[in-house]
């Protein structure tokens, strides 16, 4: 298997590790707080997390926001099924439609995979309907979310192997 040229597990080491863990559960912590606790002053926690942003190791800093709370409460997974000329036109309706909040495009029969948040099953209608002239589409509603967000460790799967 070719060596993923993105892949810079080998240049972490326990402390970037366990700096990564703590943001991921707070990326608020100060560079004293982070410091604190993972055993550094604040200049070699800046330090660090300057050399993993550099790396692209760290991707940015964002709020979590809880969509119900501003009435988007259903959340649903639609795939889309069609043909591969239709490619292009789907990526532009999917650019202009704001309640979609992931794309992804993968294996099988589904061209692309998305993540949609509505306020009402009228709205996810609505959302559906500019797609169905592309081809395929099939919805799935979320009931209930069991895993939302895993903090990402040096323990997953082999990943430096």
């Amino acid at each position: 298997m070719a060596a993923d040229s993105t892949n810079q597990i080998d240049q972490l080491d326990d402390i970037d590790w366990h700096i990564l863990k703590e943001l991921q559960e707070n990326a608020r912590l100060s560079f004293a707080e982070l410091g604190r606790i993972v055993s550094l002053s604040r200049p070699a926690v800046a330090e660090r997390m300057k050399r993993l942003e550099e790396l692209g190791i760290i991707a940015g800093y964002r709020a979590e926001i809880n969509l119900s709370r501003l009435g988007y409460g259903i959340t649903a997974f639609v795939r889309i099924s069609a043909p591969g000329d239709q490619m292009e036109p789907i990526l532009a309706a999917i650019k202009t439609t704001q309640e979609i909040l992931e794309c992804h495009r993968g294996t099988g029969a589904d061209l692309f995979i998305l993540k949609v948040a509505v306020a009402s099953l009228w709205h996810l209608e609505s959302v559906l309907d500019k797609f169905m002239r592309f081809g395929q589409v099939s919805t799935s509603i979320v009931l209930s979310s069991v895993l939302t967000k895993r903090v990402v460790t040096d323990g997953i799967g082999g990943a430096g192997e």
